[in-house]
């Protein structure tokens, strides 16, 4: 199978922008082409995990990724589905960031032997003269037919600010550099980046006279049409350190029965025939098949030893006993439980398992709230010192799917 056929299959494609053209490439060549990702935040999310899977099938499938890092974009900021404008960020948040998804990216993409590029749009996009910018590249883009782009449409009410406005450029020029460099001729995203994709494609065939290419993945999304990577606590995230392997694990073990076999098929690599397999099952056996998505995916990004742990943790809180250090936990110094000890609320918040005081008492009053697997009866319960365990820890239980350690 072709690269186009795997991703096909998978369900990954969305749009094309010359399909048979593509199909072609695909099949006959060794194809160079690249993903953008601004460095918004210090890791990477859920969201940027699609892109980074198609473009590792990619790479099985024998062409050469270069992943771009957007330390120049992300100066401007993307206005695409935002409805207010991007924070602005220093120069050096942003090249913290990028140094961060370098990292998290190389444990997806082989780089050896010149399989894969990484480069920074910053090398090209901060030099930049911006009238000789204007004249080379700002006179092939019409006004007219920016404004009917979804990117800026969404913004016209709210407001769109010109520092906005000449991001569909500045990406677009990204893949001439890109094309002029390293003979990049496809350029991939997620769906929402179509315009910015074609202006690219458009531009290089105007001003090289080459055959130049885009194409885009499907966004995740739940039944409901949101976008999928979001808890109570927030974005889901790659770094271990900001949504632990247990919390990610359990993320997946709690998608809902209709996108589990999306899922498998597009943030895995099991053959399909087992994605289908898996996606048939029905009633309580689809959650065997949520177990091994959680599994696969935990295990693509932590690795099998944790994703083994994750694992492991979330059978043993379902049967009633945790292993210490497998679930998210926190240290506690001892004398915040000494004499009358802290209330059930504080001790809620302080485990980040609610976000404020009236969900803390509201999941109390309701039922939903255990310690070391004894409902919680009201909101006066204290947690002292004789709660713990001899081993020094003391499990909190929200609800049916949220957990949360302390250990002295």
């Amino acid at each position: 199978m072709s690269a186009y056929d795997v991703l096909m299959e998978r369900g990954f494609i969305e749009q094309t922008t010359h399909e048979k053209e593509i199909k072609e490439l695909l099949e006959n060549e060794k194809v160079t082409f690249y993903i953008g990702f601004d460095p918004t935040a210090d890791s990477l999310t859920v969201g940027h995990f699609l892109p980074v899977m198609a473009m590792a099938h990619m790479q099985r499938a024998g062409h050469r990724p270069i992943i771009l890092i957007g330390g120049g974009t992300t100066m401007v900021g993307d206005p695409t589905g935002k409805s207010d404008m991007r924070k602005m960020m220093t120069k050096d948040q942003i090249n913290s960031n990028a140094e961060r998804f370098k990292e998290q990216l190389s444990k997806f993409i082989d780089f050896e032997d010149d399989k894969a590029i990484m480069v920074n749009n910053a090398d090209w996009l901060l030099d930049l003269n911006y009238v000789d910018f204007l004249r080379e590249i700002g006179v092939n883009f019409s006004v007219n037919r920016m404004l009917t782009a979804e990117c800026y449409k969404s913004r016209m009410e709210k407001g769109l600010t010109f520092l906005e406005f000449n991001y569909m450029l500045m990406q677009s020029y990204d893949f001439l550099a890109l094309n002029r460099e390293y003979n990049c001729s496809l350029q991939l995203g997620g769906n929402d980046q179509w315009s910015n994709i074609l202006g690219g494609v458009e531009l290089i065939r105007r001003k090289e006279q080459k055959p130049a290419f885009g194409m885009t993945f499907k966004l995740l999304t739940t039944s409901e049409g949101k976008k999928m990577g979001k808890t109570e606590k927030g974005a889901v995230w790659l770094d271990k350190a900001k949504t632990t392997p247990y919390e990610f694990y359990q993320y997946w073990r709690n998608v809902e029965d209709a996108k589990v076999q999306e899922c498998l098929s597009l943030l895995t690599f099991l053959p399909m025939d087992e994605v289908k397999r898996l996606g048939a099952l029905k009633d309580a056996e689809i959650n065997k098949a949520k177990e091994v998505l959680a599994f696969e995916i935990t295990k693509i990004v932590h690795g099998e030893e944790i994703a083994k742990q994750a694992m492991e943790a979330a059978k043993a809180l379902f049967t009633g006993g945790a292993k210490s250090g497998s679930i998210p936990t926190t240290e506690v110094m001892k004398d915040e439980f000494e004499g009358e000890g802290m209330d059930i609320i504080s001790a809620l918040i302080k485990a980040k398992l609610v976000p404020t005081r009236s969900e803390g008492r509201r999941m109390v009053q309701q039922g939903g709230v255990r310690v070391n697997d004894i409902k919680v009866d009201g909101i006066d319960r204290m947690i002292t010192v004789d709660d713990f365990k001899e081993d020094g820890t003391l499990l909190i239980k929200k609800g049916k799917k949220g957990f949360h350690q302390f250990k002295i």
